[in-house]
This record gives structure tokens, C-alpha cells and sequence, in this order.
């Protein structure tokens, strides 16, 4: 293959002028950007992971299982590398712009280009100014900056996970440690960390396949939260009274409720049981259930909502002169109970 032959207009230009325009990147920026290394030198070990290696104290970061997905962002490092012209390989820090400055070329952007579409890029930027006739370049990526997808709530790890390309839902919920007992049904993603974007909410169970909420991709900026599942607080003569997680689809009614804590006491007034539930406006709703009518199944349980207290009272006296800001204040205290 015949070499790469300089544009004869700017051959003398480039001769002289090459060791004074030529921008390696200072030792200074090599320093300070981040020092998470390039997947595609771990390509081999990291593909069967999806994740690239990291050293000691160094965040995990995931990575695609197909590197074209890759994007240029501020801070990358890049290697570019111009076949046989060795004068413009070289390595360069995308600055915050999202451009690098190429000899005689001046400012290239390439934020958000995949690699190969930036080693196209620079192939036209040096055409187009006349510094080669028929550049082919290759560019590869010595480091990416830090780059998160931050995760709230009731996941195991909460805090900020490491991308560097698009990454699914569920990568990232298994970045985090997963789930804990507490999370409820439905997880909350905002793009970008825009406060003024709609928050997007799915649903997502543990133990179901999910999907489509495992189609979801993730990107660097977005994030993700995980609210904690509605309580109900079942107090009083019961076996275990305290706070407990509502099912997975969001719906507990009065008899799982008092299932969940382990059934009425043998002294339990079941006449008296009370559901007391505070409404968003601060008002207090206080009414009777009757056990006896959903053992014998004449009634339908009553479906709780969230924050509902099951009042289960020991004695009629007690069922008399306990009142619903007593056991309010009561389940203030009391324990959540996982299972």
C-alpha cells in the first residue's frame, strides 16, 4: 500500500512547524483525569463479566458487552492513531466542550460519537484542512471520565454506579446490591438529572422476570429511585404487632394483615378491631371492622392503604378508651417487621 502522502500545500507548513503545534496531553491532565482504564484493554476478561476490571479502592464500572456503544464524553482520554504518519499519533483529553484540538486542524468535536464514527471525524477533519490526501485513523480510549448513573432508596448500596455506555435497569439494580425487603413495587427513573423532566415510574417485582422494565436503558446522568413499599401497622392483641410491608402488588387488606402478625390473642376483643387511617389533609378516619364477619366470610376484608394502623383491642374497657391519637402514636414506634 502506497503511503499516505501530504497535501503538497501544507507539507512545508507541517515539516516546520510540527514539533511546536503537536498537543500531547500535559502531564498535568493525564493526572488528573479519572483513572478508571480502558475496557478495551481488558476486553477478553471483562466480556464474560460485563464489567472492566478495577484496582484497589477504585469504584466497579460497568461496561457494554459490545464496545461500539461507547460514547465521547468530557474528560475521555483518547489514543488516535493515523496510519503511517506517525507525527499525528498521539493522545488527547476531550475537553469540556467535547473536542480535542488536532494539529492544523484546530477544535474537532466528537461528544457523543460512537469510536468509529470519531476516527471518521478526524479522517474528514484532516482531508477537508489539506494536511492528508487519504488519512485512515483508528482511535481507541485510554481512559473514560467518571461517568454515574446515581441509585436512591431501598436498594443495598445506595449511591452513585459507574457507566460508560448505555446499561439496563436491572444491571444497575444489581450494581446496587439489589433490593431490599422494604422496597415497594414501582421504581422511579429521571433522565439526565433533570429536575424539571417527568419523572418516568415502572413497575418492577422481585422474583418476576420483568421484562420490560428490563429493556430500559440507563444512561450516564440519569437516576433511579426506589421508594419503599407502602406499611400497615398491626397493633395490639396480636402474636407480633408492628409494621409490615404491604405485598409486592401494592394491595393488603385486613385479614392478611393480621395473618401476617400472627393471628388475634387468645384474649383479643375481636369485636372491638379498628382500622385507623390518616388522610393526606390530616384528618383522621376511625371505623370498626368486623372480624368475626370475614372469618365467617360474610363480609370482604376491608383493602388497606398505606400507613393504615390495625387496631386489635385486648378488652372491651380498652377498646372503649383507646383513642385513635393513642394508637397513632403507638405506631410511631413500632418495629418493622420483615419477613
Amino acid at each position: 500500500m502506497a503511503r499516505n502522502r501530504i497535501a503538497p500545500f501544507r507539507g512545508f507548513l507541517l515539516l516546520a512547524g510540527m514539533a511546536a503545534a503537536m498537543t500531547a496531553v500535559p502531564a498535568d491532565a493525564q493526572a488528573s483525569g479519572s483513572t478508571a482504564q480502558s475496557p478495551l484493554a481488558g476486553a477478553n476478561s471483562a466480556a464474560s463479566s460485563g464489567k472492566a476490571g478495577t484496582g484497589q479502592g477504585q469504584m466497579p464500572v460497568i461496561v457494554p458487552k459490545d464496545f461500539s456503544e461507547l460514547r465521547i464524553e468530557p474528560g475521555d482520554l483518547l489514543s488516535v492513531t493515523v496510519y503511517d504518519t506517525p507525527e499525528f499519533s498521539n493522545s488527547y483529553r476531550v475537553d469540556p466542550d467535547g473536542a480535542i484540538t488536532l494539529p492544523f486542524c484546530g477544535k474537532v468535536n466528537l461528544r457523543g460519537l460512537t469510536l468509529a464514527e470519531t476516527a471518521r471525524r478526524l479522517e474528514a477533519a484532516l482531508k477537508d484542512n489539506q494536511i492528508l490526501m487519504q488519512p485512515q485513523v483508528n482511535v481507541d480510549v485510554l481512559q473514560y471520565a467518571g461517568q454515574y448513573v446515581t441509585v436512591l432508596g431501598e436498594v443495598v448500596t445506595p449511591g452513585r454506579v459507574a457507566l460508560i455506555a448505555p446499561t439496563t435497569l436491572g444491571e444497575v439494580l444489581a450494581e446496587s446490591g439489589g433490593l431490599t425487603p422494604l422496597a415497594g413495587a414501582h421504581i422511579k427513573i429521571r433522565r439526565m438529572a433533570d429536575d424539571a423532566a417527568p419523572e418516568q415510574e415502572i413497575s418492577y417485582m422481585r422474583g418476576q422476570s420483568n421484562r420490560e422494565a428490563n429493556s430500559i436503558l440507563l444512561r450516564p446522568g440519569d437516576s433511579v429511585t426506589v421508594p419503599r413499599a407502602g406499611i400497615v401497622y398491626v397493633l395490639g392483641a396480636v402474636n407480633k404487632p408492628g409494621g409490615y410491608v404491604m405485598q409486592e402488588d401494592g394491595k393488603l387488606n385486613v385479614a392478611e394483615a393480621l395473618a401476617l402478625s400472627g393471628g388475634t390473642l387468645l384474649q383479643a376483643n375481636t369485636g372491638g378491631v379498628r382500622v385507623i387511617r390518616r388522610n393526606p389533609d390530616g384528618t383522621v378516619l376511625d371505623f370498626p371492622v368486623s372480624y368475626n364477619g370475614i372469618t365467617k366470610g360474610r363480609q370482604t376484608p376491608l383493602v388497606l392503604q398505606a400507613q393504615d394502623i390495625v387496631y386489635v383491642p385486648m378488652s372491651k374497657v380498652k377498646a372503649t378508651l383507646t383513642s385513635a391519637t393513642g394508637i397513632i402514636q403507638a405506631a410511631t414506634s413500632a418495629a418493622i417487621v420483615t419477613r
